[in-house]
């Protein structure tokens, strides 16, 4: 019971210092190149995109981001970093550039898909899905 009661000190500590159990990286900005960031979609935001998005995303992305892009899929307790959570204002409020720089080039435990879905049309409608996300 002693041991219990350490522990748990312990943890209260180094919570009250910042330190989270889940070494969450979230606070260091992912950097966009401004070229990338103004670039348009190219593929029409429709029922065909959107659905040929959701496909790819059920095979790619679910397993981390989740079923409605919470970040809470059946992989996202193994990971180092959150997934993000593609229903938050601010990840909506992204341009279609920015979401597809960080889906093809990726950063820590999020993988690039350049190699993985090398067709940049499918990429495309896999942003037209997030979007419907939006809450």
């Amino acid at each position: 019971m002693k041991r219990k009661a350490m522990l748990v000190v312990l943890i209260t500590a180094l919570m009250g210092t910042g330190f989270t159990l889940k070494m969450n990286d979230q606070k260091t900005p992912w950097i966009v190149p401004d070229a990338a960031k103004s670039k348009k979609n190219p593929v029409a935001n429709n029922a065909e995109s959107i659905a040929a998005g959701k496909v790819l995303w059920s095979t790619h992305c679910k397993s981390c981001h989740g079923t409605k892009g919470m970040g809470d899929g059946s992989k996202a307790a193994q990971l180092k970093t959150l997934p993000g959570d593609f229903t938050k204002a601010e990840v909506q409020a992204e341009s279609d550039g920015s979401l597809f720089y960080k889906t093809s080039e990726g950063r820590d435990d999020m993988p690039s898909f350049k190699k993985k879905i090398p067709d940049e049309e499918e990429r495309w409608s896999i942003i037209n899905y997030i979007r419907t996300f939006k809450k």
